[in-house]
């Protein structure tokens, strides 16, 4: 019976079922079990599916495995451990794949199906001379309906053998997608060599993207090197609206997960109302920014790079030849039982090896002799700023050297350095370019970039622009720091009053801000944002002047006069579709509505309503 496709899925994070392995039964009940299943077919198939966000239809049906219910045999993961301890892992791939091909064909839904399937079983000359073709045949499916998803169950070295098999796969008709893009080795090197129909984003970068600064550009970089190579990406583990929202409006074209439809053995054919009216909705979210306060907050991971370790037996000599192999490699990790243990450095071992005699007298002898017995040592959830932090208090040659990268003590890989300081320089300066340096807000050009988008989508929305009165008179008399001050509450009083995933808030300079309001309720914060304004200015100023309701000052002319207490001045433009151009339209506009708020004494209101919605 040849090898075929793995139908496999990861156990959900508190399904409540646990691995065979920990059931608590005795080895041989748990293969009896096992055995009784395989012979009496007990699998089912359950499909879950893949929305089309441009068509709104769905477009696939992920087939996946299932046990009998509730018993320890109803996980994949579970079937399969068994089948590994059995030796029958290609029989039960064989069953599976029997059960999900005809179970779809009976069910009849529209679309592709994809299959899970691990490259060994593919690469078995048997099953590549034939397939799927005579079970399909005889269920009247074809190859062009199925796309086989390769799991990241097994490291791929071989790539010229990999690309020459899926080849043949391409041959009899079908499509090759990539399984949890960033997990395992689903990396970009593989995404390179096998050039997939579709790449599956693991589920880990779309949790949160919403708000996670890092996972959404790690996403939007996904998307951009898709396009560029006519990849189509599925956006896996949906699981709330605003994860849907923003990978709706980053241009992915697939989605699947729990919001959308959770797996069953009888799937609808057809999207949920809810899912029409997210796809429908005009809003658009906005996009999770990164700070220079927050850029160094991001996980470790993200700089991860995998590398097979040596054992602190291994001979120096054998060390030596894999340097000589891959001149690239500067450091090696060494692992013993999957704890890191050490780190060789190349130019070290070369240095000892130069000496007369040191490779004969310890070339036979093991490499932890040679090795740094205290490298850096870092958990894979630790913060880029936490590791810079650590890397710049190290020595020297620890610089050079890297990182090693653990989860739980467990051996992941290694990071660069180098790596780690050009990453921490990119963040800042990109943030710099882009955000105000005292409040952190996104400065003038991603406010610009926000307008456009809100244009370009033909979503309604009210721009505000918000000032202060009295506030040069105000630093004149309290100095500028007491003035940046009151910039600093300024920023804390909108940003109150917005619906951060919905309204857009932006710093100009100075005391100008940029509000873009998505909110049916905009007027309501903005009457709210000139209340707390006024109670939190009165704190910020001396009690006589607080009596006086103002204070003596300068004019431009160098003229004493009195001024007014510190006032919020807002004005507010509703942009309905069609009645502006360009952000410039919009800016300006915007300003006149400003220049009419401060004409009014005090914190004040001003909406023009002559082009609004």
């Amino acid at each position: 019976m040849p090898p075929s496709f793995i139908l496999l899925e990861r156990q959900d994070a508190g399904s409540g079922m646990a691995p065979a392995a920990a059931s608590g039964q005795p080895t041989h009940a748990r293969l009896a079990g096992f055995f009784d299943l395989m012979s009496s077919r007990k699998l089912h198939a359950v499909y879950q599916p893949i929305l089309d966000m441009h068509s709104g239809e769905y477009f696939a049906f992920e087939g996946l495995i299932r046990g009998p219910a509730d018993s320890a045999l109803h996980s994949p993961q579970a079937l399969f451990d068994l089948a590994r301890q059995a030796g029958l892992v290609c029989e039960l791939e064989h069953l599976c794949r029997e059960v999900v091909l005809t179970s779809y064909a009976d069910l009849d839904l529209p679309g592709k199906l994809f299959i899970n399937a691990s490259v060994p079983c593919l690469q078995d000359t048997l099953f590549r001379s034939t397939g799927d073709a005579p079970l399909m045949e005889s269920i009247g499916l074809t190859p062009s309906q199925v796309v086989i998803e390769l799991t990241e169950n097994h490291l791929v070295s071989d790539f010229a053998a990999l690309h020459d098999t899926l080849a043949d796969y391409r041959r009899f008709g079908y499509q090759i997608a990539i399984d949890d893009l960033g997990e395992g080795f689903s990396n970009l090197r593989m995404w390179s060599e096998v050039r997939p129909e579709f790449v599956k984003i693991d589920r880990h970068f779309i949790s949160g993207i919403a708000d996670d600064p890092l996972k959404f550009q790690l996403v939007r970089a996904m998307h951009e090197i898709a396009e560029t190579c006519g990849t189509q990406l599925v956006a896996e583990g949906i699981e709330t609206e605003s994860e849907f929202i923003t990978v709706r409006d980053l241009g992915i074209r697939f989605a699947q997960g729990f919001l959308i439809a959770k797996p069953m053995a009888t799937p609808a054919s057809t999207p949920t109302q809810r899912i029409h009216k997210l796809l429908d909705s005009a809003r658009i979210i906005v996009y999770p920014r990164q700070g220079t306060n927050n850029a160094g907050l991001a996980p470790i991971r993200q700089l991860l790079r995998p590398l097979e370790p040596v054992s602190p037996n291994m001979d120096n000599d054998t060390v030596y030849a894999r340097f000589e192999r891959e001149p690239h490699l500067l450091t090696l990790p060494v692992v013993e039982a999957e704890r890191p243990v050490g780190m060789i450095n190349r130019h070290v071992l070369i240095d000892r090896f130069a000496r007369p005699f040191r490779r004969e007298l310890y070339g036979k002898k093991p490499c932890r002799m040679l090795m740094d017995g205290q490298p850096i040592m870092v958990d894979h959830t630790a913060s880029v700023q936490d590791v810079a932090r650590l890397i710049g208090s190290a020595d020297q040659h620890s610089f050079s050297d890297g990182f090693i990268v653990t989860r739980e003590g467990r051996y992941l890989g290694v990071g660069s350095s180098r790596e780690l300081m050009g990453l921490i320089t990119d963040m800042q300066i990109r943030s710099a370019r882009h955000a105000n340096p005292l409040t952190q807000l996104p400065g003038n050009v991603p406010i610009n970039e926000h307008i456009e988008r809100l244009l370009a989508s033909e979503t309604c929305f009210v721009a505000c622009y918000a000032d202060l009165d009295s506030f040069k008179p105000y630093n004149d008399v309290y100095g500028y720091r007491r003035g940046d001050e009151v910039i600093l509450m300024l920023a804390q009083v909108l940003s109150e009053v917005i619906e951060p995933r919905e309204d857009f808030l932006g710093h100009v300079g100075g005391d100008d801000f940029m509000l873009l309001f998505q909110s049916h309720d905009w007027e309501a914060r903005c009457r709210h944002a000139l209340s707390l304004f006024d109670s939190r200015i009165a704190n910020m100023v001396e009690p006589e002047h607080l009596v006086a309701s103002g204070f003596t000052a300068e004019d431009r002319r160098g003229q004493q006069v009195f001024h007014s207490l510190p006032a919020l001045s807002l004005g507010c433009v509703p942009v309905a579709t069609g009645s502006f151009h360009s952000q410039h339209d919009v800016a300006s506009a915007v300003s006149d509505a400003k220049h009419q708020a401060k004409k009014t004494r005090g914190s004040s209101l001003f909406v023009e309503r002559r082009r609004g919605t």
